[in-house]
């Protein structure tokens, strides 16, 4: 009969040992960038903010927060250089919203953020991403893992198209000498 018993309870002991080896598997999977970007990808997009200068400047950001609720968000940041080098930096965060408020003041300190339609900030990544990788620059290491926080939010309901490098630079020149000529037209004019 002892052995009995101690039989069940190794059983039920490797049972236990089992849910607990479940249980921490679980876990890791949502504790990295892959599993917290799975979660949070199915909740619904709260912003979604573009840097307003970001085709005049050749830099910016796009950021994309998702959340159940506007009090607790899961945000992605992408740092996008449009004159060569595509997506340089890319980030996860969860934050309250609050702390999103704070980071978004603080982001706009360099340029202005504004609102951008999901679809539209998904293809201005995809098409950045393909233009770089022509040119032999590959995205941040952490894109791919990242960029699916859009979830279901498809690309290809966007018709716009970007200027990136050479075009997006030749826009910077005419735009700073149409400004300087315009300000050279009013200062002749006084």
């Amino acid at each position: 009969m002892p052995v009995n018993i101690a039989a069940r309870r190794g059983a039920k002991n490797q049972r236990r040992k089992a849910v607990v080896a479940e249980k921490r598997k679980a876990e890791l999977a949502l504790s990295g960038i892959a599993g917290q970007v799975r979660q949070a990808q199915t909740e619904p997009i709260q912003h979604c903010l573009i840097s307003d200068t970001i085709f005049e400047v050749g830099m910016g950001m796009v950021v994309l927060a998702r959340g159940a609720t506007p009090y607790s968000l899961t945000m992605a940041t992408f740092l996008l250089d449009t004159l060569g080098l595509g997506v340089k930096d890319v980030f996860l965060r969860s934050l309250s919203d609050r702390a999103f408020a704070a980071h978004m003041e603080y982001a706009s300190f360099g340029a202005p953020m504004a609102p951008i339609e999901p679809h539209h900030a998904r293809k201005l990544l995809h098409d950045l991403v393909a233009w770089a990788r022509t040119h032999g620059v590959a995205p941040h290491r952490d894109y791919a893992k990242i960029e699916p926080l859009f979830g279901a939010v498809d690309a290809t309901a966007s018709n716009l198209k970007f200027p990136f490098g050479c075009l997006a630079l030749a826009k910077l020149v005419d735009d700073a000498v149409d400004g300087e000529l315009i300000e050279a037209e009013s200062n002749a004019a006084d």
